[in-house]
């Protein structure tokens, strides 16, 4: 799931080629990730998923694609915050009287 820019190199005709996610992924914990998301977001459900000013048109990430990242980043960083084996794990003593 990664996107591929082309970037020139020098003035020849090299092409290098360069997933955004590979880097992206490696700079960032899935705690950071997650806020990037959360602006990213945010930012659409404020400006919209595309918008056009004269010739120049800006389309935002896939809303339901952020969202599905989202989901997966919580459970990460909740993952990576976790402590133990029985950190969901809750007992209840009741008194017989």
């Amino acid at each position: 799931m990664g996107v591929t820019l082309d970037e020139s190199i020098g003035t020849g005709s090299q092409t290098s080629t360069t997933t955004v996610t590979e880097k992206t992924t490696a700079a960032f914990n899935p705690a950071e990730m997650l806020e990037e998301v959360n602006e990213a977001i945010r930012k659409i459900l404020l400006g919209g998923q595309s918008y056009q000013i004269g010739s120049r048109k800006l389309t935002r990430a896939d809303l339901s694609l952020l969202r599905e990242m989202q989901k997966e980043l919580r459970a990460e960083a909740a993952a990576e915050s976790s402590n133990g084996f029985l950190d969901d794990t809750y007992v209840a003593f009741f008194d017989t009287r």
